[in-house]
């Protein structure tokens, strides 16, 4: 069967290591895809401005499935986003705070935000994945901004990483879902609002089936959209657990594996 939608995560599967890819022979091949009426869609954990940033010629003609899902937007029409409500934010920020992270930030629809006492290092690291970035005093006074908060993420040390999942999962884990975004990340998502469910949104809106949507990922919040679509590619650089639920497995992210199989696909 004929794939009609291609969702794409980024760092670590789109992106090379230096955070780029091959412009112009993205852009060819996604005039080829617009021909065939192939719909390209980015999949990431990370904010939707960073998201669009990365394709600043073609972004009106892509959706962006941001935030693991929690907030979907066509080009730069919005057409859904997730919310979480006053209390399990804060319950969150109570939880979380317990367990020390090296870095926390808290995801809204119009920005995100972090805490003032954060080392400029730091918040220049954070920027780079959410360009609308606000320092509070106070993170529990994220409830009064007005905005639409639907995700946490947070940073630990290489070695406290798994552990912290665990924690996580053991404190938070009738409320929120932890996963990780790669490296030593970790996203609380509002269960069932992931990759996969922004996915089936866009797919049922556009007439789309599982087994025509090809799917490429790498860490742990690409499972759900790689477990449930026919065509689903990990890299070689990708978790184990994703490895074995995907249906390929391709080169790594610094090889042009991703733009190698979109080509393919367009030639099938």
């Amino acid at each position: 069967m004929a794939i009609k939608m291609i969702a794409v995560d980024m760092d670590g599967t789109f992106l090379s290591s230096d955070k780029t890819y091959n412009v112009a022979r993205f852009n060819d091949l996604f005039l080829q895809l617009q021909e065939k009426g192939i719909r390209f869609v980015v999949a990431s954990g990370n904010q939707y401005f960073q998201l669009r940033s990365f394709f600043p010629d073609t972004y009106q003609d892509i959706t962006f499935v941001a935030e693991n899902g929690a907030n979907i937007v066509m080009g730069d029409t919005p057409f859904y986003n997730a919310e979480l409500d006053d209390a399990t934010i804060q319950k969150t920020l109570t939880e979380v705070e317990k367990l020390e992270p090296t870095n926390l930030i808290v995801c809204g629809k119009n920005s995100a935000y972090i805490s003032e006492k954060i080392s400029d290092e730091a918040f220049k690291n954070a920027h780079f994945y959410y360009p609308k970035l606000k320092k509070l005093t106070n993170l529990h006074e994220v409830t009064q901004e007005n905005d639409a908060i639907f995700k946490f993420a947070l940073s630990y040390t290489m070695d406290d990483a798994t552990e912290k999942l665990a924690s996580l999962q053991r404190s938070l884990g009738d409320i929120l879902t932890p996963v990780s975004s790669g490296h030593e990340d970790i996203d609380l998502i509002i269960p069932g609002i992931h990759k996969y469910h922004g996915l089936r949104l866009l797919a049922d809106k556009w007439g789309i089936a599982d087994d025509e949507i090809a799917t490429f990922g790498d860490s742990g919040n690409d499972l759900e959209m790689l477990e449930r679509t026919k065509h689903s590619f990990a890299m070689e650089n990708a978790q184990e657990k994703i490895k074995t639920v995907a249906s390929t497995i391709i080169g790594s992210n610094d090889s042009e594996a991703v733009l190698d199989t979109i080509e393919a696909l367009i030639i099938e």
